[in-house]
């Protein structure tokens, strides 16, 4: 740090009497709120170089009238899809000059969305990114104002506000029909949580199988613990109609799998699994796992591109949907008769 006469950091004080101005120039040149002769603006630079001075978040939001905070709105953060789709938008927001608070919403009832919507408004952001992959996601996006900006990103597209989407429906589709392809008579699916009635995970898979004239069967329901598809895989080890099973997500592939070998069934050998999202863990599996790869980073990217337009008030650009891809691996292969 420069020599400023004392051990504190450098306040816009000081960067007024090294370039001998005053300290609302100083704010001007900083902001960009009015014009400054080029010769103020030279001596201003020269005086925040040489003292290393650095603006606090605060004192920007005030001189600029602007918040410098997005919020995130999220159901839960530990799990892959979510924690890297937040890493995403606070890398992208960073980059920005935004910082980010995140606040969790742990169900869809009215006390706790209140006290969510409650949170988040009260820190004035600039914008909101709100998670949309469960119920409390869907009922704080319901919730927040109108005239606040707000993106949503999830895996299914709609209208109401701004999306960032991996489209998963058509994902699910290609996932379904490569089981299908091997020589599957059908594909049972074992599905997680969803954010409404149906989401594009099960919807895929159900169309999927409707266009090849396959048994639809009814889905097995998993909770988001990998043990619960172990229990699901303990049970229909016991069921020889079952060749190939479709996860939710690869945490319970992963789960499935293991309530299979618990029972002394092989994959792929016995019962085809597979997987979505392409967990870091997922190829490293035993078997290793064919699933789908959904770039949640970029997701979120996508998310904080879209919000600069919403913050903006250009909303010309409402959508941004990528399509995620088939990774084919070894826990999938052409079924063989069971015993």
């Amino acid at each position: 740090m420069a020599d400023n006469g004392s051990a504190r950091p450098a306040v816009i004080a000081d960067v007024a009497k090294l370039a001998g101005v005053s300290v609302p120039t100083v704010s001007r040149v900083l902001t960009g709120a009015a014009r400054v002769t080029p010769e103020k603006v030279r001596r201003v630079r020269e005086a925040i170089e040489q003292l290393n001075y650095r603006p606090s978040a605060t004192a920007r939001a005030l001189a600029s009238r602007h918040s410098h905070t997005i919020a995130i709105v999220a159901g839960n953060t530990s799990q892959y899809g979510y924690a890297e789709t937040i890493r995403g938008i606070e890398e992208e927001a960073r980059a920005d000059g935004y910082t980010v608070t995140i606040t969790v919403v742990e169900s869809p009832g009215d006390e706790e969305v209140s006290r969510a919507v409650s949170l988040v408004l009260d820190q004035s952001p600039a914008g909101v990114v709100v998670l949309k992959f469960d119920p409390p996601g869907v009922a704080v996006l319901n919730r927040l104002p109108r005239d606040t900006p707000v993106v949503a990103i999830s895996g299914v597209r709609s209208r109401d506000v701004p999306q960032a989407v991996l489209d998963e429906l058509h994902a699910a589709e290609t996932l379904t029909e490569y089981l299908l392809s091997l020589g599957h008579a059908t594909v049972h699916h074992v599905r997680v949580p969803p954010s409404r009635k149906e989401d594009g995970r099960t919807t895929g898979w159900r169309r999927a199988l409707a266009r090849a004239g396959a048994e639809i069967v009814p889905p097995f329901e998993a909770s988001w613990s990998p043990e619960s598809g172990r229990r699901i895989g303990r049970e229909i080890a016991h069921d020889p109609g079952v060749t190939a099973v479709f996860c939710g997500n690869d945490e319970i592939a992963m789960g499935v799998i293991k309530g299979l070998s618990d029972e002394g069934v092989a994959v792929p050998r016995d019962v085809s699994v597979v997987g979505f999202d392409d967990h870091p863990l997922a190829a490293m599996w035993s078997p290793a796992l064919t699933t789908v790869e959904q770039d949640f980073v970029g997701l979120g990217r996508r998310g904080v591109e879209l919000l600069r337009g919403a913050m903006s008030g250009d909303e010309r650009r409402r959508t941004s949907t990528e399509l995620p891809q088939l990774v084919i691996r070894d826990s999938a292969g052409p079924p063989a008769a069971r015993r």
